[in-house]
């Protein structure tokens, strides 16, 4: 908000132009994902699956490739940010049962969602925003992500089994089932498929009618559960960016070619974060595929340069988290880098 009011004076608009800032398909893109997803988390039904698995689990390594992969695997679909808000606290209820290196956990989780939503046009705010700015479908996005969410999913699988050593784990004592509202989870999960046909077809706005609609019919509590303060950071992240792309902050950079595109996505997602990166360069570059390769890569780096970075840490609430983040995620974030910059 500040940023908003500094730029105002420094940039003085009408109120209309703010409206038009705003990639409205963008914002009901992530609040529909936002309430199924929050529909999902609220049913229960992701926490009971994943206690059933974690209690089957016998060593630390094979627990840690399981939480990594499933937490890379809902990500795809959920949403980087709102899988966390289920995974981490799992995890910190699994490490009352048995001593378990839970900083470590968390780390990992934070680079498994970043690495498993790249994939997806529907994975991260800034794969949202680059698919609805795109107009491609569904699946040329994912065909499109494929090469660099193969590269990170290998070294991350292959630096998880490196970190976590193979002794076994033994539950102190199961932990109590957790309840799952069948309806809520039903409800979710049929909306899922409408949506997403809808948004790829261009109608978002119709997609967000039927799931908002829906809820109010069948669970309007579920509705006041949505992180509607972030809905508003996004709005006004589009306003403030809008706002500072008239000062041409990208103008440094050549953009001419792929090579260059990816790394400014990579570099300036340090610094802002990846979904302001991603806006960013959409306003100077077409090339929405190598700019969706940088802000993604990007996410490995700083912790800031990825929301999720940030809420695994403080839903993990563990001492030296984020010394402890950057000590992994700076050399994967080289390594991943590298080896994608060198397929570009």
């Amino acid at each position: 908000m500040a940023a908003l009011v500094v730029l105002s004076v420094l940039v003085p608009p009408k109120i209309s132009d703010y409206f038009t800032l705003v990639d409205w398909p963008t914002i009901a893109a992530l609040l529909g994902l936002m309430m199924i997803a929050k529909g999902v988390e609220l049913s229960g039904g992701l926490h009971r699956a994943a206690q059933a698995i974690a209690a089957r689990v016998v060593s630390e390594r094979r627990l840690a490739l399981f939480l990594v992969a499933g937490s890379g695997l809902a990500a795809m679909l959920l949403t980087n940010d709102i899988v966390l808000f289920v995974v981490v606290p799992l995890t910190l209820e699994l490490g009352e049962y048995a001593a378990l290196p839970l900083r470590r956990l968390v780390i990992f989780e934070a680079l498994a969602v970043n690495a498993g939503a790249m994939l997806t046009p529907i994975g991260n705010p800034q794969n949202i925003f680059l698919w609805q700015h795109s107009g491609v479908g569904f699946g040329v996005f994912v065909a499109h992500m494929f090469v660099p969410f193969v590269i990170a999913e290998a070294c991350l699988l292959a630096l998880t089994a490196a970190a976590f050593p193979g002794r076994c784990v033994v539950m102190d004592q199961a932990g109590a089932k957790a309840d799952v509202n069948r309806r809520t989870l039903v409800t979710s999960v049929l909306l899922f498929a409408p949506f997403l046909v809808l948004a790829d077809w261009g109608y978002t706005a119709a997609a967000l009618a039927l799931v908002a609609g829906v809820f109010v019919f069948r669970s309007p509590r579920l509705l006041r559960r949505v992180d509607w303060p972030l809905i508003a950071v996004f709005i006004l992240m589009f306003i403030d960016l809008g706002l500072l792309a008239r000062y041409r902050p990208l103008a440094a950079f050549d953009l001419a070619s792929p090579e260059n595109v990816y790394i400014a996505g990579a570099l300036v997602s340090q610094v802002v974060s990846n979904v302001p990166a991603a806006i960013l360069l959409a306003a100077r570059s077409a090339d929405w595929t190598a700019i969706a390769w940088g802000v993604n890569v990007g996410a490995f780096g700083l912790v800031i340069a990825s929301f999720a970075s940030l809420i695994a840490l403080r839903l993990g609430h563990q001492r030296g988290s984020y010394l402890a983040f950057h000590a992994w995620s700076l050399p994967f974030f080289f390594v991943v880098g590298t080896l994608t910059w060198l397929w570009i």
